[in-house]
């Protein structure tokens, strides 16, 4: 087989496009008894495909509206940041993270395809996996830190509720039994409702993102009130100022706030493949993804400073803060809202992904509900606890690394769809063994060279300061240092640029359908 990247039209009549440039395969094209295809990978026929532009700024604002999102601008202002200059770097970011965002869940309107088939266009029918292992790891990674998260709140709500008795119990691990049990039971609720598959997930959504947003907008309703104002964190000036202080904290920060939703910015597929146009994914998570993110880092900044003027300190943790309140109904009614918001983020964006990406890993023998099952198992094993210790680790380690080696594979992902076969694929071709996306034995080695080059300049140089992280002062790679505060970037941009060039002289087939 032929190792170039063949970007021409289908070699037969295997698929059929709508007057909306939409496409789908013809009956009987879909080789289903091919090792690399089941149910759940195969593309969504255009019947299906009924998800609309609410639906997709549904699904951003539920996925936003969580603690973690709350408490970024409390990292960033511990790091010396104003509170503009916190909710700047967020609006930044996301804005900046948006436009990935909507390059790769191209694909998923026109085609129906979830994110590791999109992959294997790039990578190869095997190679796919290499991306999608990455992504399914970060995902685990997240789901364990979600789940902890809110299984904290949970707990810490429920000690109000019952006087205090739940803070007494017993301790495994240095925790008391009670929080495990709120973990294990948070997390057990989560996979149920994955179980039931993406239509209950899109339902859930759509009333979920709504709810929620009134939840943040009681809380701050209520410290207002208390507080008699908004508080004098609005005032306090910031310890970097807009010099040189300033910028060495604000590019490594604004990569780290990237990386939040760089992991989103990969699969986002498995959630556009569902949509009736690109229009609905367009407009969707243009209204949804950077202005809820920049409206809600606001409301916690707000929120915040109202704590610090009715308890002489500024309380950035909602739970912590909401567990102030003495009256029962209103502890309720703030522990429904924090499960409320961390399911909804937590199973879009933590265990869709690497339900697809372990199913496309052995699709004969996993599928979606098979995959979200180990990502469950894998994010309690990996000690999320641990991962969000303190401010530096959180924001520079795991989102900086997170979203360098994830820039990484966007940036191949962007170049191949877009850039290389300007948006044409073969649809039956994508889960067909001696195929034009089989390449040598089913991997591509271009797409992975770029990924290693891209990886390495972006997360080689990940340094830390002695206590507050895994790597070496002065870097991995001492020489590569200073690209490691632009991860993100360097990661997509290298990537990028070395898939395209590799492509071209491997003199691919460059005709257009």
């Amino acid at each position: 087989m032929t190792d170039t990247v063949p970007t021409g039209p289908p070699t037969a009549i295997s698929q059929t496009t709508a007057p909306d440039g939409r496409v789908e395969l013809v009956p009987g094209a879909f080789p289903a008894d091919s090792r690399f295809a089941n149910d759940d990978l195969k593309p969504i026929p255009l019947s299906e495909r009924h998800w609309g532009t609410y639906n997709f700024a549904a699904l951003w604002i539920g996925m936003a509206h969580n603690i973690p999102s709350w408490t970024l601008a409390s990292g960033l202002v511990a790091l010396g940041m104003d509170w503009k200059q916190a909710v700047l770097t967020i609006a930044a970011a996301n804005v900046i993270v948006l436009l990935p965002m909507l390059l790769t869940g191209h694909a998923g309107p026109k085609y129906g395809i979830p994110f590791p088939v999109l992959a294997r266009a790039s990578f190869g029918l095997r190679g796919a996996n290499l991306p999608a292992l990455v992504r399914a790891a970060v995902a685990c990674g997240w789901f364990g830190i979600q789940t902890w998260i809110g299984g904290q709140g949970i707990y810490i709500l429920l000690n109000q509720v019952f006087g205090g008795a739940w803070a007494k119990a017993g301790e495994i691990g240095g925790y008391p039994w009670t929080l495990w049990l709120c973990f294990v039971v948070f997390w057990a609720l989560q996979l149920a409702i994955i179980h039931r598959g993406m239509e209950t997930l899109r339902r859930f959504e759509n009333w979920a993102a709504p709810f929620v947003l009134v939840g943040a907008v009681v809380l701050l309703v209520w410290i207002s009130d208390k507080a008699g104002g908004l508080g004098p964190l609005l005032d306090q000036p910031s310890k970097l100022g807009w010099g040189a202080d300033f910028w060495p904290v604000f590019f490594p920060a604004l990569m780290g706030m990237i990386g939040f939703w760089s992991t989103l910015s990969l699969n986002i597929p498995d959630f556009t493949r569902f949509g009736k146009g690109q229009r609905a994914q367009v407009w969707g998570q243009t209204l949804g993804l950077p202005t809820t993110m920049t409206a809600f880092a606001l409301l916690s900044v707000l929120v915040t400073s109202g704590s610090q003027a009715v308890y002489d300190a500024p309380i950035w943790e909602p739970v912590e803060l909401a567990a102030k309140t003495d009256n029962v109904f209103g502890l309720l009614y703030a522990l429904v809202t924090v499960l409320v918001a961390t399911i909804s983020v937590n199973i879009a964006a933590n265990v869709v992904s690497p339900a697809y990406d372990l199913a496309n890993l052995a699709p004969k023998v996993i599928d979606f509900r098979k995959g979200a099952l180990i990502t469950g198992v894998v994010g309690v094993v990996i000690f999320p606890w641990k991962l969000i210790e303190t401010p530096e680790f959180y924001i520079f380690v795991w989102l900086g690394v997170v979203g360098g080696l994830l820039g990484t594979v966007a940036g191949i992902l962007i170049a191949d769809y877009w850039i290389v076969r300007r948006t044409a694929l073969d649809l039956a071709d994508l889960y067909r063994p001696g195929g034009r996306y089989w390449y040598r034995s089913g991997w591509n080695w271009r797409a992975v060279a770029a990924f290693v080059v891209g990886g390495i300049l972006a997360v080689g140089g990940s340094h830390s300061d002695p206590g507050k992280g895994p790597f070496p002062q002065d870097g991995l790679i001492p020489f590569l240092k200073p690209l490691a505060n632009y991860g993100w970037a360097v990661g997509l941009t290298s990537a990028l640029v070395v898939y395209v060039v590799l492509t071209r002289l491997g003199g691919a087939d460059r005709t257009r359908t």
